[in-house]
């Protein structure tokens, strides 16, 4: 797998990522090949974590005002960051 992953899709890196853990769990991979299926696989999580915080970014929180409740941008500050924590300060 290269950088470049133009026209892959979150559905299909995670199809991707359950065969290499499939076949990683066969034990039918040489060591070689184990390594890098995992160096393939890292960079199909970044690739997938990216996706998700961009779906995050764009979704929509309730939220309970004066005049009821209404739809609002979810707030950037408001996500976690990659270690679980949110980013504020």
């Amino acid at each position: 797998m290269t950088e470049n992953n133009s026209g892959l899709t979150f559905e299909t890196a995670m199809k991707k990522l359950e065969e290499t853990v499939r076949r990683l769990e066969s034990g039918d991979l040489t060591l070689t090949e184990s390594i890098e299926r995992y160096k393939e696989s890292m960079q199909l999580v970044q690739f997938c974590r990216q996706q998700l915080d961009q779906a995050e970014l764009e979704i929509s929180k309730l939220v309970e005002g004066p005049d009821g409740i209404a739809l609002e941008p979810l707030d950037p500050v408001d996500m976690p960051s990659a270690n679980g924590q949110n980013e504020q300060a």
